[in-house]
C-alpha cells in the first residue's frame, strides 16, 4: 500500500542575484499542437538504495530532491509554467507567472515490495500509485508533475506525468538527466548558483528557428476543433486530453537485448538480404523494433487475413532546415506508419521484411519531415480490423543517465504503454549497445512473447 505524506509546490529557484522573470509566454509548435489532446506520458524511475531509512529519506534525500529540481525549474522556466487557451488567442500558449506556477511534487511511502515492482512480470495496474497527476481543466492544464516514493530500508521512485503537448521524449530526458546533474554536485550544505548546469545540458525554448510550418499548426488546431469522438468533452477549445481507454488485466515486463544479440540479429538480416539491396547496417533501434514487432503479432495470435499498422515518432531537430539543437524543449517529432499484411511478419524472414520496411520509412524522412507532416493528422486514418502497434521512446534518449548522487536508475519504466497496443524502447542500463524493451500485454500473451523472445535469441546465437 502506498500512503501520501506530502504534497509541495515546487517554485524555480530564485535569489536577489538571479533575474528571473516575473511572467513569460511560449507559443506552441506544429508538433506540439499535433500532440494537443493526447492523454499525458507517464514514466518511473527505480532505484535500489540499501541506506533509505525513513530518517536519511526526510534528512538527505527528500530536501536534495526538493532543491535540486527548483534549481533545475530556473533553468527550464517555461515548465513550472501551465498550458492556457485565453479567449483572446487563436491558439493554445504556454504562460509562467510567478505568483501563480510551480511543478508539484507529492512524497509518499510504500509497504510494497521494490525488487518486485522493477524487475518482476506484474500487473501493469501496480505502477500507478507511484505516480502524480497532472492538474488539467478546460482553460488551464499544468506541463509537470513529480511523485517520490520511498520504499524503506530498498530505496525509492521518481515517477513523472506530463503534458504531450509541450514535451516529448527526448525533452523530458533532458530534464530529468539535467536534474540529476544538479541534485548530485549539490554540496553538503545544498548550496549551489542556478549558473552551474553543464552547458550540453542547457535547454533551448527558441521558437523562431523552426521555419517552413506555416499553415501546420492551424491544419492541426482545425483538426482538433472539428473532432467529435465519444467521451470528449463538448467545449472544443477544451484542454482536457481525449480519453483513451487503460487495458484492464494486463502485465507488465521487460526484456532485453544484449550488444551481441544486436549485432547477431543485424548479421541475420544482412545475410538474408538480396546483395546490393542494403548498403549500410541497420541501426540498433530498427532491428530491436522488427523482432519486437514480430514477437508481438505472433503472440497476440494475429491471422494471416489480419492487417497491421506499425509506426514510429521520429525525432527531427537534425532534420529540419536548418536544424535545431538536440536540447531544443518541446515537441519536435514526425509521425510515420507503414500498413502491412500479417503474413508477411508470420513467415521465416518476417523480422527481415519488417526491418527493411522500417528502414525504407525513416530513409523517407530525408526528403523533408515537414512535407510528410503535411499530409498527417493526430488520429491515424484506420480501416475496420486493422491493428496499429507504435513504439515508445528511444534508445539514444539517456535515461539512466538520471543519477541523482546514489546511482543510476535499476530500472525505467514508461508507465503509459499500458494505453492502447505499443511498447517501449530504450537503452540498456547494463551496456553499451544494448537496448531494453517495455511490454504490456494480457497474461497468455506475455507468456506467448516471452517464449518467442528467448527462444528466438537462443537460436540466434547458435545459428551465427
Amino acid at each position: 500500500m502506498s500512503t501520501i505524506i506530502d504534497v509541495c509546490h515546487v517554485l524555480p529557484f530564485s535569489n536577489s542575484s538571479s533575474s528571473t522573470p516575473t511572467e513569460l509566454s511560449l507559443p506552441l509548435n506544429f508538433s506540439d499542437i499535433f500532440n494537443l489532446k493526447f492523454p499525458p506520458v507517464q514514466s518511473i524511475f527505480f532505484y535500489k538504495l540499501g541506506e533509505s531509512t525513513t530518517t536519511f529519506f526526510k534528512t538527505v534525500i527528500l530536501p536534495r530532491i526538493k532543491h535540486s529540481l527548483s534549481i533545475t525549474l530556473f533553468h527550464f522556466l517555461p515548465l513550472a509554467g501551465h498550458l492556457s487557451w485565453p479567449q483572446n488567442s487563436a491558439k493554445p500558449i504556454v504562460i509562467y507567472n510567478t505568483a501563480n506556477d510551480g511543478v508539484l511534487l507529492t512524497v509518499a511511502v510504500s509497504d510494497e515490495d521494490l525488487d518486485h515492482l522493477y524487475s518482476d512480470i506484474r500487473y501493469a495496474s501496480e505502477s500507478h500509485p507511484y505516480l502524480a497527476p497532472l492538474s488539467v481543466s478546460e482553460p488551464k492544464a499544468s506541463i509537470l508533475s513529480f511523485q517520490i516514493t520511498l520504499f524503506p530500508n530498498k530505496g525509492f521512485t521518481i515517477g513523472y506525468t506530463l503534458n504531450h503537448a509541450v514535451l516529448d521524449g527526448r525533452s523530458i530526458s533532458l530534464f530529468m538527466n539535467s536534474w540529476a546533474c544538479i541534485c548530485r554536485n549539490l554540496d553538503a550544505n545544498l548550496k549551489i548558483s542556478p549558473s552551474s548546469l553543464p552547458e550540453e545540458l542547457n535547454p533551448s525554448f527558441d521558437r523562431t528557428l523552426i521555419q517552413g510550418s506555416e499553415g501546420l499548426e492551424m491544419k492541426y488546431l482545425n483538426y482538433w476543433l472539428g473532432l467529435k469522438l465519444p467521451g470528449s468533452e463538448a467545449n472544443p477549445r477544451s484542454l482536457k486530453p481525449i480519453p483513451f481507454p487503460v487495458l484492464a488485466d494486463v502485465v507488465r515486463a521487460t526484456f532485453r537485448f544484449s550488444r551481441e544479440d544486436i549485432k547477431k540479429l543485424g548479421e541475420r538480416v544482412k545475410s538474408k538480404l538480396e546483395r546490393g539491396n542494403q548498403t549500410k547496417p541497420f541501426s540498433t533501434y530498427v532491428l530491436a523494433y522488427a523482432y519486437t514487432l514480430v514477437c508481438m503479432v505472433k503472440a497476440k495470435g494475429l491471422k494471416n487475413s489480419n492487417k497491421v499498422k506499425f509506426g514510429l515518432t521520429a525525432d527531427s531537430r537534425t532534420r529540419l532546415n536548418p536544424p535545431l539543437s538536440r536540447n531544443y524543449i518541446g515537441n519536435c517529432v514526425t509521425s510515420c506508419d507503414v500498413l502491412v499484411e500479417v503474413e508477411h511478419l508470420l513467415k521465416e524472414n518476417g523480422v527481415v521484411y519488417v526491418a527493411k520496411r522500417l528502414n525504407e520509412m525513416i530513409k523517407g524522412l530525408e526528403n523533408g519531415v515537414l512535407e510528410i507532416a503535411k499530409e498527417k493528422v493526430p488520429f491515424m486514418d484506420v480501416e475496420p480490423g486493422v491493428r496499429v502497434i507504435l513504439v515508445a521512446g528511444s534508445n539514444r534518449f539517456g535515461k539512466y543517465g538520471a543519477d541523482f548522487g546514489w546511482g543510476k536508475p535499476m530500472n525505467v519504466e514508461i508507465t503509459t504503454i499500458d494505453v492502447g497496443e505499443s511498447f517501449s524502447m530504450m537503452e540498456s542500463r547494463d551496456e553499451s549497445g544494448g537496448v531494453e524493451i517495455g511490454l504490456v500485454l494480457k497474461k497468455h500473451e506475455m507468456e506467448m512473447f516471452d517464449s518467442l523472445f528467448v527462444h528466438g535469441l537462443k537460436m540466434l546465437r547458435s545459428s551465427l
